[in-house]
């Protein structure tokens, strides 16, 4: 899982800039973010990422170039996000990493090589 981590970020890398620390966990009332999850094609149960999109982020990412032919997006609700969160990682906060296009915020990323030993 780690691996597939690692190349998404690699992959995603390429089309936006990803800040080197993390920052809050995007779950609060007031959020404007849409909620996905990477997962593997082969094994769905296997979570590549976690993913909080800004509500119409523009331009629009070349999502079928940084997934490749192995990784789906798909797109949960927040108190489903929310909950996955809460049992694959062991911080309560601090979990993401903010990522731009043109300088702008357009969403937080969380990758699976950050989780740590959870089931």
């Amino acid at each position: 899982m780690s691996t597939l981590s690692d190349t998404f970020r690699h992959n995603l890398d390429l089309y936006v800039d990803i800040d080197p620390f993390t920052t809050k966990d995007p779950f609060g009332d007031q959020d404007d973010f849409n909620y996905y999850i990477i997962v593997d094609r082969t094994e769905p149960r296997r979570i590549v990422s976690l993913i909080a999109m800004k509500k119409d982020p523009l331009p629009h990412l070349s999502w079928d170039n940084i997934l490749g032919n192995r990784l789906a997006k798909l797109m949960v609700p927040k108190t489903d996000a929310y909950i996955l969160k809460s049992e694959i990682m062991p911080k309560d906060t601090n979990n993401f990493y903010s990522y731009r296009r043109s300088g702008v915020i357009s969403g937080l990323v969380m990758f699976a090589f950050q989780m740590c030993g959870r089931k």
